[in-house]
């Protein structure tokens, strides 16, 4: 039997700025919405984990409004994260959307079968980071 992959997660700058040494494990994407010079740090991107649009678009808006009351970026950011109940909702889309769900049981097995991943989006590790309850999610279904 195969030993089972690792699992972990870190931003697409730290690829870039080689601030992470990812060993063997494989890049793997979890944005909804990637730039084109996204896919150069990843080998793969999966956009259904990702978060949805609405939810994107809800903490986007509420963010530029904590920053124009004066927030610095991050702390906008992880204020407008709290205030939308930012993972909770995502959780719930994680648990409810079937091509979500499929996504989730394809890296579940990949990860039984022994590849070791990392998941990859944007978020510096001083925000809040859907890939951290993304991380979870998988390793609660291992």
């Amino acid at each position: 039997m195969t030993e089972r992959g690792s699992l972990s997660e870190t931003y697409v700058a730290a690829i870039q700025h080689d601030l992470v040494d990812l060993g063997e494990a494989i890049p793997v994407g979890v944005v909804r919405r990637p730039p084109g010079w996204f896919h150069a740090s990843v080998d793969e991107n999966v956009r259904e984990l990702g978060p949805p649009d609405a939810l994107l678009d809800e903490v986007h808006e509420r963010r530029e409004d904590l920053a124009m009351a004066g927030m610095c970026d991050e702390g906008a950011h992880n204020a407008a994260w709290e205030e939308v109940d930012f993972e909770a909702q995502y959780r719930e889309y994680l648990a409810t959307d079937d091509d979500a769900g499929d996504a989730l049981d394809s890296l579940r097995e990949r990860l039984h079968a022994g590849e070791d991943l990392v998941l990859v989006c944007f978020e510096a590790d001083n925000k809040r980071c859907h890939r951290h309850a993304l991380v979870d999610e998988l390793r609660d279904r291992l």
